[in-house]
């Protein structure tokens, strides 16, 4: 499970814009990506050093420079001072606790978002930081691991004649934006099959192990909602800024992945009032379970409080030769068969009461 908090203390009391990682290491180096296309042609390549990235900045086509790996600060910065991104993003590109923010430049604009995943294994829900830098030609991904949610962008960039081939970069952020976005749907049908499953077992056998799943479920959502809730001002601050770096042609579509953004809030917002009222079937599951035992305990017990006064009573220490009322039925020939007979019509007369006062 990803931690909630990320430790800052790394970077404390150093100068605003120091570039200092904040989180967890991922993969043991950098790995270097580059898309570099144009309207007609596409040119794919894995970079073996930063050095080769660094040639795409003056180039006429558009290039799309993806970074894994976050732990090395210093490709960090030179890639922030060869393409002129400020130091303050550049800092926040190393805060992998960095909340999902929009910053808007003169030549550049930021973007920091959160890409989740659901593991196949365990179910855990896993959130890694995306950032991005896009200006007129290019735009700089970084990734904390190997691994996203954009084949299905890069499947449409390999195409022959895709729309996104003719657009400028505002419009891959925009794509890159859209399939986040869209993975978080994925994200919450999983979510959707557990709260329903775990549901229908907490009404029929609640266990301790559901409460575990419970508290669970509700981390996760936390996680979630930390995740999604600032896309409201992301979503926002992309289609309502003046920058000419976003196209009046884009706009629709920032639009339409704002509304996305909306709508998976409130459904997490809803999942969330779904997994506390899960807590109260629950607690009100076992508080049925124990209310029926003791049902069962109460009817047991008040069918043996007769029996009980019965056998305390014959089972005292009279002797009939001293007299013949001192306990008379001890000398009775079939008294212990009359005894026997008297505990069954006791028993069953109580359950019969019981049940037709249908407490039973």
């Amino acid at each position: 499970m990803v931690k909630l908090i990320k430790k800052h203390s790394q970077a404390k009391g150093l100068q605003p814009g120091s570039v200092v990682f904040i989180g967890q290491k991922k993969i043991d180096k950098p790995r270097f990506r580059v898309i570099d296309y144009t309207a007609v042609e596409l040119r794919e390549t894995e970079a073996e050093s930063l050095q080769e990235c660094l040639s795409y900045k003056d180039t006429p086509t558009i290039s799309w420079i993806n970074i894994d790996g976050l732990h090395d600060v210093e490709v960090i910065k030179k890639i922030g001072a060869h393409y002129g991104i400020h130091p303050l993003i550049l800092e926040d590109i190393a805060n992998t606790g960095q909340r999902p923010k929009v910053e808007i430049g003169d030549d550049s604009v930021f973007l920091s978002l959160k890409m989740l995943y659901v593991e196949a294994d365990g179910g855990n829900l896993i959130s890694e930081q995306f950032s991005c830098v896009f200006g007129r030609n290019f735009i700089i991904s970084f990734q904390e691991r190997v691994g996203d949610v954009f084949d299905p962008v890069r499947e449409r960039l390999r195409r022959s004649v895709p729309r996104i081939r003719f657009m400028t970069t505002d419009y891959l952020a925009y794509t890159l934006f859209d399939a986040i976005v869209d993975h978080y749907f994925v994200v919450l049908e999983e979510l959707a099959v557990r709260i329903e499953s775990l549901e229908d077992v907490l009404i029929e056998n609640p266990s301790t192990n559901d409460l575990a799943a419970i508290h669970d479920l509700k981390r996760q959502l936390i996680i979630m909602r930390k995740a999604t809730w600032p896309l409201r001002e992301v979503g926002g601050g992309l289609e309502k800024t003046d920058t000419d770096l976003i196209e009046s042609t884009t706009r629709p579509y920032m639009r339409d992945v704002y509304e996305h953004a909306i709508q998976v809030i409130d459904t997490v917002e809803t999942f969330r009032d779904m997994v506390t009222g899960l807590l109260d079937i629950y607690l009100t599951s076992v508080s049925n379970r124990m209310n029926e035992v003791m049902k069962v305990l109460t009817i047991i017990a008040t069918i043996f409080i007769p029996l009980g006064f019965l056998a305390g009573v014959y089972g005292m220490n009279f002797d009939t030769g001293i007299s013949p009322y001192n306990m008379p039925e001890l000398g009775l020939r079939y008294g212990y068969i009359l005894f026997w007979v008297l505990v069954v019509l006791i028993s069953g007369g109580l359950l019969v009461f019981f049940r037709k006062k249908k407490w039973i």
